[in-house]
């Protein structure tokens, strides 16, 4: 590997490195901030804060990448590139400054979150754009895996590095973020260069603003279907969700239409022609819909039901989930190079079909586990799931973008990077909405039951959505309803063994449920991505022409 193809490859592996790292920090470290906030997110009135913590970077991102993208191919993706990593500082070091408290307090860290969010996305738009410049056909999907692993490697890194900072201070994390972010900044600024000229065309500015208007109104509507409304566990009745939604699929289809029309559209429809863009993206935006929200499901199953039972703290169990799903990344860790190699010489439609009909399979091996699993059983079909994931993303990624024109590679990361977002939290809402309304009738009637063994009488009613988002962040979920009670009977009730046996039925039934339909998913994404051509090593015919080409593109930027 040549020195300007490794410094394009430790430029973007710093990059993910860091957005890898810098989320799960945050996650360990969320009850840590908020006990430094003086803010209390088991209260029913705090999920509309809590929820925004948790997605709003998802959500700008989502609606955003696809206009940076654009921008980039327009103005350089090089220096959008660099400019991501400064404002990714910039944000990170507000988030480090926050010195209000209470609602307050929370509300600025959602707005500097959301500004992270907007460096976030210039990078994610820009890094596989970069590597797609710099590396020929035969080398794409190796570069590819090598820069995933970058990734993991910064999440497992994350947990340890949240874990420990958030116990003496837990500004150190946004900290830790900033210096990463400006060191970044300053090794792009030095080293990357664009091995293209800027082209020279109008930004569609009517596109870009009914398609990012159109994404976040949508994406805020579903978002808020998971908080109660009128008595009800969800807020899918709730007439300004209902309104949100149907504004938003009038302004998207508008956004459809116009760009249809105009000169030079910020979303190229005329790229979902090429099949191998058009399946990879399909294959994407649907794994990505089956992944997502499983994640965060079964951290809810270690968080609030196995760890516990087994003696861990609350207060402890955000660590200690992310460790156990080490595995899990290990195993994307581990295939997800040797499949980047692979696709390289043979192509990707057999790597991809395979790896994604290996993850289906392991989600239905989860099926088969009680929620008192054995540990080492949960180890091995974890692994195996990220395996199945680490053998389609490299190659999928490679076969994407290979496939479109170099001039418009910024625009094809970012419409990548918008639908797999917008499916991520999409995947994110309606896994949650099936285990709220499970949960809720099941919760309250056990709840009752066991209160009445006790010769206590009363209507028990806590919010599921309470007692879920308690469990992901390490709170104990029945503390607020247990204090309430006579203590000889709380010490009853504000027991991991009562909880569990509270939630783990009507729980497993919805993990199965979604477990079932995530692997069904991830079939029919198999499916489909068997239709590609797959053709990045034959279709040049001439590889050397291929890789001339890019060399010479490479002297020229530098």
């Amino acid at each position: 590997m040549d020195r300007k193809k490794l410094l394009a490859l430790t430029n973007t592996s710093i990059g993910i490195f860091m957005a890898f790292a810098n989320y799960n920090m945050i996650i360990i470290a969320l009850p840590a901030i908020f006990k430094g906030l003086s803010f209390n997110p088991t209260s029913p009135d705090s999920l509309g804060y809590l929820i925004w913590v948790i997605l709003g970077y998802m959500v700008v991102t989502a609606s955003l990448v696809v206009t940076f993208g654009r921008i980039s191919d327009l103005k350089g993706r090089a220096r959008l590139y660099t400019i991501g990593f400064l404002i990714f500082a910039i944000a990170s070091a507000l988030l480090a400054s926050i010195t209000s408290t209470g609602n307050l307090g929370v509300m600025e860290m959602i707005i500097f979150r959301l500004l992270q969010g907007v460096g976030g996305g210039l990078l994610m738009v820009n890094s596989t754009a970069v590597l797609t410049d710099y590396f020929d056909r035969r080398e794409l999907g190796k570069a590819l895996g090598l820069n995933q692993v970058a990734g993991l490697v910064g999440g497992v890194a994350g947990l340890i590095i949240g874990g420990i900072l958030s116990i003496y201070n837990w500004r150190y994390i946004f900290i830790f973020s900033a210096v990463v972010g400006i060191i970044g900044t300053i090794w792009s600024a030095l080293t990357l260069k664009d091995i293209q000229k800027p082209i020279k065309r109008s930004i569609d500015v009517i596109g870009n603003t009914l398609f990012a208007l159109g994404i976040t109104i949508l994406l805020i509507s579903v978002t808020y279907g998971l908080l109660p409304y009128n008595n009800q566990p969800l807020g899918w009745s709730n007439p300004w969700v209902i309104a949100g939604i149907l504004v938003s699929v009038g302004v998207i289809s508008s956004f459809v239409f116009i760009e249809r029309k105009v000169k030079d559209p910020m979303f190229d429809l005329s790229l979902f022609k090429n099949r191998d863009f058009s399946t990879s993206n399909t294959a994407n935006m649907i794994a990505s819909l089956a992944r997502q929200g499983i994640l965060l499901m079964l951290l809810v199953l270690l968080q609030g039901i196995w760890l516990p039972l087994h003696g861990v703290p609350y207060c402890d169990t955000p660590f200690w989930a992310g460790i156990y799903l080490i595995p899990n990344v290990l195993g994307f860790a581990v295939f997800g190079p040797i499949s980047g190699i692979l696709s390289d010489r043979y192509g990707g439609k057999m790597l991809t079909s395979l790896g994604l009909t290996i993850s289906g399979i392991g989600f239905l091996l989860l099926t088969l586990l009680p929620y008192n699993f054995n540990l080492y059983e949960f180890f091995a079909i974890t692994f195996i799931q990220g395996a199945g994931m680490g053998l389609f993303t490299a190659p999928n990624t490679a076969d994407m973008m290979a496939s479109v024109p170099i001039n418009k590679r910024g625009a094809a990361s970012g419409m990548r990077a918008a639908l797999q977002n917008t499916a991520s939290a999409f995947s994110v809402v309606f896994y949650f909405s099936i285990l709220i309304s499970a949960m809720t009738g099941s919760l309250d009637s056990s709840i009752s039951s066991a209160l009445s063994s006790y010769g206590i009488h009363v209507n028990a009613s806590i919010p599921a959505s309470v007692v879920i988002f308690s469990a992901l962040l390490g709170y104990d979920p029945l503390s607020a309803f247990s204090s309430s009670l006579p203590h000889s009977i709380a010490v009853k009730i504000d027991n991991p063994q009562f909880f569990v046996a509270t939630i783990a039925p009507s729980f497993m039934s919805s993990l199965r449920l979604t477990l079932y339909i995530s692997a069904g998913l991830l079939f029919m994404s198999a499916l489909i991505s068997a239709f590609r051509e797959s053709g990045r090593v034959g279709r040049l015919g001439n590889n050397t022409q291929g890789k001339q080409e890019t060399e010479r593109a490479i002297a020229k930027g530098s």
